[in-house]
């Protein structure tokens, strides 16, 4: 069996680091880069990490998808408020029986990819990790880096565990990344939420890291707030979260190396947040199903307040 070939789209945080551990394990990786090209062509990408420092001095760059390979996998890495892009770049980067990596938060994300390339699977991949892009072709992996993987189908229904998934798990398991398998992707989505529902939209609005967070009561009493209430919206959805699993990210959260959240990052150097994708979505969905979350409502009118005053 000839090895996957994966296209990187979003060379940042996520796409730079699980690509450069790909190509570092052996598959063969292509990296689509915008404003950073010139220096990755220069110099390749490092990454610094727990796990180990390395770089990779020659990488497979481009600046643009007409000029890149058909690809088996392509990962959509970036932040979802680019998701406007796909139409534009994903068929250009599929095989013909090509498939889309969707590594992205917040719930309907794999909605957009499946319209942008008709015809292809999609599949959902949460990233439970800490990292940061910190410059050009330098990433700076600070805790976890575990994938959840699921595949997306238009009715919402789980759908099974595929030949096609196990064989992208077993290739980032391959490079050295914890890989879980699941069948329902919405159940992994609204899960996911429990963490990044409170971590970046009060990181944003507290102007806080996720130690801060923890170590005040009064901070501390609007995570927990906010996580019964992704339990109740994903409830209201068909998908039942024990309450153990908000204790299990409370306890994640204290010993992780002090973290400023990904929007936090958005918010600092005044790009785009993924408000709705991580927020207002999920709120949406949670009242079309009749349930009312008082206290994601307020976060989410806030950091929409927040994002208009700097023109987004």
């Amino acid at each position: 069996m000839q090895p996957t070939r994966y296209a990187i789209l979003g060379t940042g945080a996520l796409g730079g680091f699980y690509g450069a551990r790909l190509e570092r394990a052996g598959s063969e990786v292509h990296f689509l880069l915008h404003s950073e090209y010139d220096h990755v062509v220069k110099h390749g990408l490092m990454v610094e990490s727990k796990e180990g420092d390395f770089h990779l001095p020659k990488v497979n760059a481009y600046k643009s998808v007409e000029d890149m390979p058909k690809c088996d996998v392509a990962i959509v890495a970036w932040k979802a408020v680019q998701n406007h892009l796909l139409p534009a770049l994903l068929p250009a980067v599929l095989k013909e029986d090509g498939v889309v990596l969707v590594l992205q938060n917040g719930l309907g994300v794999e909605e957009a990819a499946a319209a942008a390339a008709p015809g292809h699977r999609v599949f959902g991949g949460l990233c439970f990790i800490c990292s940061n892009r910190v410059g050009p072709g330098h990433i700076r992996h600070l805790d976890y880096g575990s994938i959840r993987m699921a595949e997306h189908s238009p009715d919402g229904k789980p759908a099974g565990i595929s030949d096609t998934l196990r064989r992208i798990g077993s290739d980032f398991e391959h490079a050295g990344i914890e890989v879980s398998l699941l069948d329902d992707l919405i159940l992994a989505r609204w899960q996911k939420l429990v963490w990044n529902i409170p971590y970046n939209g009060l990181s944003v609005v507290l102007d806080a890291n996720t130690s801060e967070l923890m170590e005040d009561p009064d901070s501390l009493a609007l995570v927990e707030g906010l996580m019964w209430e992704v339990l109740e919206g994903a409830a209201a959805c068909g998908r039942v979260i024990p309450g153990e699993f908000v204790q299990k990210m409370l306890d994640m959260t204290r010993v992780m190396t002090p973290y400023r959240a990904s929007m936090k990052i958005d918010y600092d150097e005044r790009r785009a947040m993924e408000v709705e994708a991580i927020h207002g979505a999920p709120l949406r969905i949670a009242e079309a199903a009749g349930v009312e979350l008082p206290i994601l409502k307020t976060l989410y009118h806030q950091l929409k307040f927040i994002g208009t005053r700097y023109g987004h």
